[in-house]
């Protein structure tokens, strides 16, 4: 996976995001569908923060002189642990 590739998975997951922070079918009462829509979001976001994590290394490896290639995608608790 390339930095383009990253991007666009990046690019997906935020539309998707965007599609679940949007209002819902007017079903504000379903409790199990807005349950899932939360629990879909969550491992959206883990997601994001993954891909950002990955690219960030990515480019750090790159600037450094090293292979990005070598970059892995880390743990979601562990990017989740980060300090903004």
């Amino acid at each position: 996976m390339d930095n383009q590739d990253i991007l666009q998975r990046i690019q997906a997951l935020v539309d998707e995001e965007h599609r679940l922070r949007g209002p819902g079918d007017g079903e504000a009462g379903a409790a199990p569908e807005q349950e899932d829509r939360q629990a879909r979001l969550r491992h959206v976001e883990e997601a994001l923060d993954q891909c950002w994590d990955l690219l960030r290394q990515r480019r750090a490896k790159a600037k450094a002189g090293d292979d990005p290639e070598d970059a892995e995608v880390r743990p979601a608790n562990e990017v989740e642990g980060y300090r903004q």
